[in-house]
């Protein structure tokens, strides 16, 4: 998959990925600051990646676990801090969740402050920090 908006470019194409630019953001991160370079390559060996990239520079990083049938836990999510209040995350987020691989599934997430983010795009609070959103076909058969 790759969506281009403006100057950005979203893809789930791994071999564009900057493990470098990953690595720094998630060593500032709250939820990852402590994981080792190499469980941050094997979380993504294991997992579906998403970027966001102007021009060659990534700049937007998420993390997607699934079973392709049921659910999906959205992970590792973030837009580097010069290019945040652009609405670039609110775009990357809306790409993920609507792709047409995660769209039927429920999607499970944790974030410690960003739920009126997730909430534009359909996901609950269920307990403190985590929330829930339901499949399409389950949030929409009644439209």
């Amino acid at each position: 998959m790759k969506v281009q908006i403006d100057e950005f470019t979203i893809s789930d194409d791994k071999s564009m990925l900057d493990l470098d630019t990953i690595l720094s953001f998630l060593s500032r991160s709250y939820w990852a600051s402590g994981r080792s370079r190499e469980r941050v390559v094997k979380s993504i060996k294991n997992s579906l990646c998403f970027g966001v990239y102007h021009g060659s520079n990534q700049i937007g990083f998420a993390r997607v676990v699934t079973d392709d049938a049921t659910m999906y836990w959205l992970a590792d999510v973030f837009i580097d801090e010069q290019y945040r209040n652009q609405g670039i995350g609110k775009t990357f987020v809306e790409t993920i969740v609507k792709s047409e691989r995660l769209k039927d599934l429920m999607g499970v997430l944790g974030t410690r402050d960003a739920h009126t983010l997730y909430e534009k795009f359909d996901y609950v609070r269920d307990d403190g920090r985590f929330m829930r959103r339901m499949p399409d076909y389950i949030r929409l058969k009644d439209n």
